[in-house]
Parts: structure tokens; C-alpha cells; sequence
């Protein structure tokens, strides 16, 4: 039964800091703390319980049919090899950093990884096989990404930025040999490889101008030649091409003409596009091809689940589905062969495992069964879904952690976690902090899709472009009034939490919303969006102004002025948590230094956690667990709970 409720435990009450006063710093592993005081060994302990469950997300099929996944048995994710549903996972890479992603060499028993250096996010290509060492294919100092092969293994491309521009290049290269690799198209703004053509003169790739906006474009490779495609209509987003197995069309995934993504084949001679999936208002969030093109497999997000069809193309007709657990798609792919569908899989109670779908035999097959360390999943919270009206009425969507064995009219603190993007979506899978927060803390976790977020149409998303930014702020507001509402939920007892936008989402609520606040958490948040177009990476500087607006523009100056936390700073009243990786290329610590000088020179409190191996998230495990302490300990005292130590 659950235990964790307000106990005789002596507390240190969060005491405004007068100005001037010293700050308390000490050294943790790469973790330097700021005001925050020791970590009891119960909450380490109760931490635990909840870090040690371990993830297997699909990555590749290898030519002999068994599959690439990353799982994590140390410190940090690395990527491993499964022989046969149920078999061992066989280390292959180990890497004191993280593997982010492993690309399989059509034909071959070896594979392309991604990996970068203290979550630095200037990404490496490597090839490796099954044993030995792995082959730097790349040039240190750049960053690369999107790694796709040709049919038969022989050629790669991938996307290269460079540091201090904005410029990406498309560079192609034989993975077997020794031969330096080439470029082949140069570009302003970020370029995603998606597909050779079976004779390898045609590459398509996506330039991508902002989150809500990219073009088509198809290269000659010889000649350098590139044309836009489906350059007619409104402005539109198209992700992950594909060409047909004749090479005369491209499948892609678009929202144009369409609130919704959809899937579309665009004919290369005539531009024309044809919708391959039904007018649904959901998206199709991912298509896989089968190496013959025969097969198409597509997964649809419905309210934030997951549901997979499969259709046979050339017979035109869905076929048999795979009745998946009620969870997330993390990713998929279909086996050399044709014959098979790897599918990855996380839900709220499940941290993450991969399945087959055996399409002539209609047969899902697990192969892994990922350890959740000391938890036991009975234990742990479904998310409940709700709406609630915002200030014009739009109805904002949210998911519910509510602690288990409370009684229903018992009230409960309540902490409101944002999420990053802003064009992201929280979806109802493996939730370890809210699940954690709910067992320990007792209190009920609110993750809502404010306007601005993606799932819910084209239209939805956009709801919070530019001047409009802090109309997301006031859906917050909404909901600060819907848990005013609820006979279950302390409305003295809110605190808010995010992380990257969602940061910037706490900082600014927590300036508008002081007084309806007991403090928030924010980590790696954007402070002031000026400076933050000033200083975040040059490679990704235009893609941001597109989404936030730009900083050079005097109208958006006026706004930034006015909407930018560090210019509210003194309306943040509660104590604030901070917390930022050193080497952020997204979010420079610039952003957090000056907002929580900003905070303290008010006389609130400011914790403050700089992890020194650590970017945009942290990524290992010790960094992890210990930031999941900090917030422990600062959120019970916001609280006034002792944290559960579980059973």
C-alpha cells in the first residue's frame, strides 16, 4: 500500500536568501550544487528504486535476422545484439558516453553508431562489426547525423554542420573503404538525408527551415542538379522520404493540404500527390517499406497511443494487425526479408521492449523483457487522460499520474510537468519521474499538451507562434483553475517542473502565477529568448528564430522584452530549483547563470546543479539519480512531505 504521506519528520523551511548572501557550493561527481543541502541515504535509496529499470529500443535488423538494440547495463546506454526472441543481449559497443543511434550495412554484420562527447551533441559516425574496435568515419569538430545507405551497403550519406555556421553539407562516402568522403550538396539551414534511389542517382532530402516548416528536395547526384518537389501550395512540413521500389515516386509524410500528417506518394514526373493512408484526424507519425516494397507499415498517434496498420500495397488492402499493449511506438523496421516488422514499445507500466509482427503467420512474438529493477508494475500509476477549457475556450489535453492507495477525496499535492519542444508531445508511456513522484512524493502529476504542442493538427500547433507565445503561459492558468476545482487536489500545493522549452514554460509561470505557487524546477530553460538566439549553436539559430521569432526584428524585440522571464525576474517570489548541463549546445548555461543571479539578487531562494559531463539532458545514470535526488529533496520541502521509502 502506498506510504507516502506527511509525517513528524522536522523540516528546514526555503527561507528567502537576503541579498548578498553567500552562496553554499560543493562538488558531487561532475555535479556542482549550489545551496542544496545533503542527500539522506533514504532518498537515495527511494531514488534507486525507481533508476535501476533498464529500456531496449530497437535500432536495426542485421543481415542474419537477429536485431540491433540499445539497452543500458552500466552507466550509459550502449548498443547490443539479440540473437532470437528471449536470447542474451550481447554487448557489441562500450563507450564511456552514451550510443544514440546504430544504423545496420544492408548485407553485412556490421553498422554505422552516432555518438558525440559530454552531451556536447557534435555527433561522430563510426563503423563497427560484431567484434573489434570502431572506425572513426568522420572528422572531429563537426557534427553528423542522419546516416542512410544505399540498397546494397556500398554507399552512405549523412548531414555534416560545422562549428560557428549555419551551412550543412550532405557528404557520401563508401563505408568499407578507406577513400575520404565526399560532398555532394551544400545548404543554409539544417538537411536531413532520407533516401537513395536503387541505382544510387537520386538522394531525397528534407531542408528544414523550422519545426512547422521544411521543403522536398531530390539531387542528382552526378550532375549536383537539385529541384524542389511538391513546391506548389501552402507552406507544409514533409519527414522521412522514401523511394517507391521503381524509383519513379516518393513516399513522405506531410501535413500539406491537411491540419493532420499524413502519408502521401508524390509522382516524380508529374508532382502530383496521392494520400496513401484514410483523411484521419490523427497523425501518421512513422512508415516503414519493406525492401521489395510490397509492405507498408504505419503507426497513427490517437490521443497520444499508438495504434500500427499494416497494408499490403500492390494487392491494395490492409492486412492483419499486431494487437500491440497500449503504449507508445518508439520505433520500426522491417527484416531484410520482408517477413517480419520489428516493433519498439514502451508503456506507462512497461520501460521499453521490442516485438516481431510475422506477417504471413499474423504472430507477435516478444524479444526482450527489460528488468524494472525493484518496481513492481502493479504498483505503478496508469496515466488518466482529461481536458480542460483554457481562457478562449480551447480544449487543453493532459495526462494524470495519481499516486496509488491514496483514497479518492484525499487531497494531494500536485506538481504540473511541461514539456519541451515547444512543437513536442508527452505521451502516455514510460514515465519513470512521474511514476517516481507519485509513489514517493504522493503527488498527482499533471503533464499537460498545451497549445503550441504536436498530436492534435497543424492548426493547434501553431496556436502559440511568436506574439503569441504566452497564450501557452495563460492554458496554465487554466489549469491552475481546474485544480482549484478538484476535491482531490491541494491547491496550495502546486509546483511546476519542465525542462528545455518546458523550462522556459516554469520560469514564466512561475511569473505569472507566483502566488498560486508553492515553487517550481526547471532545467536548462530559456531564461530570455534574445539571448538565447544570440548564443545557442549556429547550426540550429535560423531553424529557432522561424519558431520563436527574430531577435533582430524590432517588433520581436518589443516582445521579447516583455514575455522573457529574466525581465519578470523579480515576480518569481517561490524558490526555484535550476538545473544545467555545461555543455548545452541548445540551451547555453548562459541561460540559467543569469536567471539565477536574477532570482537571488530578489532575495529567493535558488538552488542551482551544473553537471560539468552533461548537455542538453543528462544522460548517465550516477548524473541521473542525482539530479532525481536534488528534486526529491526540494520538491518535499516545498510539500512539507517525507518522502515514502517504499515497501
Amino acid at each position: 500500500m502506498h506510504r507516502a504521506v506527511v509525517r513528524g519528520l522536522t523540516l528546514l523551511v526555503l527561507a528567502p536568501l537576503a541579498h548578498g548572501a553567500s552562496v553554499q557550493t560543493r562538488q558531487v561527481g561532475s555535479a556542482t550544487l549550489e545551496n542544496v543541502p545533503a542527500i539522506s541515504p533514504h532518498i537515495s535509496a527511494a531514488v534507486q528504486r525507481f533508476q535501476n529499470y533498464r529500456a531496449a529500443t530497437f535500432q536495426d535488423w542485421l543481415s542474419d535476422g537477429s536485431l540491433l538494440i540499445a539497452t543500458r547495463f552500466g552507466a550509459t546506454q550502449q548498443i547490443h545484439r539479440v540473437a532470437a526472441p528471449g536470447g542474451a543481449r550481447t554487448q557489441i559497443t562500450f563507450f564511456d558516453e552514451p550510443v544514440a543511434v546504430a544504423t545496420a550495412i544492408p548485407g553485412t554484420d556490421r553498422f554505422v553508431l552516432v555518438r558525440d562527447t559530454g552531451g556536447d551533441e557534435w555527433f561522430q559516425l563510426y563503423r563497427m562489426g560484431l567484434t573489434g574496435r570502431p572506425a572513426l568515419l568522420t572528422q572531429p569538430g563537426t557534427r553528423n547525423l542522419s546516416p542512410i545507405f544505399s540498397r546494397d551497403g556500398k554507399l552512405l550519406v549523412w548531414s555534416q554542420a560545422t562549428r560557428g555556421s549555419a551551412e550543412y553539407s550532405l557528404y557520401a562516402a563508401d563505408p568499407s573503404a578507406s577513400a575520404p568522403a565526399r560532398v555532394i550538396h551544400r545548404s543554409p539551414g539544417s538537411i536531413d538525408p532520407g533516401d537513395l534511389s536503387s541505382d544510387q542517382r537520386w538522394l531525397v532530402f528534407t531542408r528544414n527551415l523550422s519545426n512547422r516548416e521544411s521543403k522536398l528536395m531530390l539531387l542528382e547526384i552526378a550532375s549536383g542538379q537539385v529541384r524542389e518537389l511538391a513546391a506548389k501550395g501552402s507552406k507544409a512540413l514533409f519527414a522521412s522520404p522514401h523511394f517507391s521500389a521503381d524509383d519513379r515516386s516518393v513516399l513522405v509524410l506531410t501535413d500539406r493540404d491537411s491540419d493532420f500528417t499524413r502519408l502521401v506518394r508524390i509522382d516524380l514526373a508529374t508532382d502530383r500527390a496521392t494520400p496513401l493512408t484514410p483523411q484521419l484526424e490523427w497523425n501518421v507519425d512513422a512508415f516503414e517499406v519493406s525492401g521489395d516494397g510490397r509492405l507498408l507499415a504505419y503507426a497513427i498517434n490517437e490521443d497520444g497511443y499508438s495504434r500500427v496498420v499494416i497494408r499490403d500495397l500492390i494487392a491494395d488492402r490492409d492486412l492483419p494487425q499486431p494487437q500491440l499493449p497500449r503504449g507508445v511506438l518508439t520505433d520500426m523496421g522491417f527484416s531484410p526479408d520482408g517477413s517480419q516488422l520489428a516493433l519498439g514499445l514502451t508503456t506507462a507500466t512497461s520501460s521499453g521492449d521490442v516485438w516481431t509482427w510475422d506477417v504471413k503467420k499474423n504472430e507477435l512474438t516478444r524479444w526482450t523483457t527489460s528488468e524494472l529493477g525493484e518496481l513492481d508494475p502493479a504498483r505503478l500509476a496508469e496515466p488518466t487522460l482529461i481536458r480542460f477549457k483554457s481562457f478562449d475556450g480551447l480544449s487543453i489535453p493532459a495526462f494524470i499520474y495519481r499516486p496509488k492507495g491514496v483514497p479518492a477525496n484525499q487531497k494531494t499535492p500536485v506538481i504540473m510537468d511541461i514539456h519541451g519542444g515547444p512543437e513536442a508531445q508527452t505521451l502516455p508511456g514510460w514515465n519513470p519521474g512521474a511514476q517516481y513522484f507519485a509513489d514517493v512524493l504522493g503527488a498527482t502529476v499533471i503533464l499537460p499538451n498545451v497549445r503550441g504542442s504536436a498530436g492534435y493538427g497543424k492548426r493547434y500547433m501553431n496556436l502559440d507562434n511568436a506574439e503569441k507565445r504566452e497564450d501557452s503561459v495563460r492554458d496554465i492558468g487554466a489549469l491552475l483553475d481546474w485544480i482549484a476545482a478538484q476535491p482531490n487536489l491541494d491547491a496550495n500545493r502546486v509546483a511546476v517542473y519542465g525542462q528545455s522549452y518546458g523550462g522556459y514554460m516554469s520560469l514564466a509561470v512561475s511569473t505569472h502565477y507566483a502566488d498560486r505557487l508553492v515553487g517550481g524546477v526547471e532545467r536548462y530553460g530559456i531564461s530570455d529568448f534574445a539571448s538565447f538566439l544570440r548564443n545557442t549553436e549556429s547550426y540550429r539559430r535560423d531553424n529557432r528564430r522561424a519558431e520563436y521569432g527574430d531577435e533582430r526584428d524590432p517588433k520581436m524585440q518589443e516582445v521579447f522584452r516583455r514575455i522573457a522571464p529574466l525581465a519578470n525576474v523579480k515576480k518569481i517570489t517561490r524558490p526555484m530549483l535550476v538545473m544545467q548541463g555545461a555543455n548545452d549546445p541548445r540551451v547555453p548555461k548562459s541561460e540559467s547563470d543569469q536567471v539565477v543571479a536574477g532570482i537571488r539578487a530578489n532575495g529567493t531562494e535558488a538552488w542551482y546543479v551544473v553537471f560539468a559531463d552533461e548537455g542538453h539532458g543528462f544522460l548517465k545514470k550516477p548524473n541521473n539519480d542525482l539530479r532525481r535526488e536534488v528534486e526529491t529533496v526540494f520538491l518535499a520541502k516545498l510539500f512539507s512531505v517525507s518522502p515514502s521509502a517504499g515497501e
